[in-house]
C-alpha cells in the first residue's frame, strides 16, 4: 500500500526526498504550509495526500516521494506551527515566563483549531519542538530540581492548556450547530439543575452553589489550574 511503510522511522532522519532525479521541486515547509492552509480552512479531516498534492499542484504518487506516510504529514504540520512559539530571552522569573508560554499556546490552538488532536508526545521532538523544549528549559533554569522534573512541569502545562481549549473549541462547535443561544440553553439547563438540588437529594452540590452561585469564570478557573501547577513545582510555596 502507498505510503505505508513496513518498519518504523522518524521522518527527520530521512532525506528531503527519496529516489534519483531532478531536484526536488517542492520542501517540507512548502509540503507542511499546504496541509496547515487546508486545515485551518477545512479542519484536519480535510486533509489527505490527494488534497496537499492538489493545493501544491502535483501528482499524489509524487507526493509520496516527500512523505511516505499520512502520519509523516501530521508531524511536518504539528512541526510548522510549532514554529509560531514566540521564543524570547527569559526574564529570570520562571513562573512569568512559563505563564506566558502557557496563554501563548492557548493562542496558537485556536489559530489552529486542529491542533489539539495532534497533541502527542509522537511529535513533541521535531525540529521546532526541540527548539521550544529548549527555550522552555531556558526559561526554568532558575527553578531549582532535576531536568526531569522540569520536562514533567512543561507537559503538565501543556496538558492543562490542551485539555481547557478542546473543551472550548468543542463548546463553540455545538453553539454553533444549535438553533438557540449558548445563553438560552445555559438558563434552561440552569433551571433543571436547580430544581434537582431542591430535592435535598445532594447537599454537598448545596452547599456549593450557596458558596457560588453565580456564572463560572472559565478565565479564573483557566488561570488557577496554570498557578495550581506551578505551585506544586515552585519550592517556595
Amino acid at each position: 500500500m502507498a505510503g505505508r511503510a513496513a518498519e518504523p522511522h522518524v521522518i527527520w532522519a530521512r532525506p528531503e526526498r527519496s529516489g534519483r532525479g531532478p531536484r526536488p521541486a517542492y520542501s517540507r515547509a512548502d509540503i507542511a504550509a499546504a496541509a496547515v492552509r487546508i486545515a485551518d480552512a477545512e479542519g484536519l479531516d480535510g486533509v489527505s495526500m490527494r488534497r496537499v498534492a492538489a493545493e501544491l499542484g502535483c501528482g499524489t504518487m509524487s507526493l509520496y516521494n516527500y512523505v511516505p506516510r499520512k502520519e509523516d504529514l501530521h508531524e511536518l504540520m504539528a512541526d510548522a506551527v510549532a514554529g509560531e512559539h514566540e521564543l524570547w530571552e527569559p526574564s529570570g522569573d520562571w513562573r512569568a515566563d512559563m505563564l506566558r508560554v502557557a496563554h501563548q499556546t492557548r493562542d496558537l490552538m485556536h489559530r489552529h483549531p486542529w491542533l489539539p488532536r495532534l497533541m502527542s508526545p509522537v511529535y513533541g521532538f521535531s525540529p521546532n519542538a526541540l527548539r521550544y523544549l529548549e527555550h522552555c528549559l531556558a526559561c526554568l533554569d532558575p527553578l531549582p530540581g532535576p531536568q526531569g522534573a522540569k520536562m514533567e512541569l512543561i507537559a503538565m502545562l501543556n496538558g492543562i492548556v490542551t485539555t481547557y481549549v478542546s473543551n472550548e473549541l468543542a463548546t463553540a462547535e455545538r453553539t454553533r450547530s444549535l438553533p438557540w443561544s449558548q445563553d438560552q440553553e445555559n438558563a434552561v439547563r440552569i433551571a433543571y439543575l436547580q430544581s434537582r438540588i431542591a430535592t435535598g437529594e445532594y447537599p454537598r452540590m448545596a452547599r456549593a452553589f450557596m458558596e457560588d452561585a453565580g456564572p463560572i469564570d472559565l478565565e479564573a478557573v483557566f488561570e488557577r489550574a496554570l498557578t495550581r501547577v506551578l505551585d506544586g513545582f515552585d519550592p517556595d510555596r
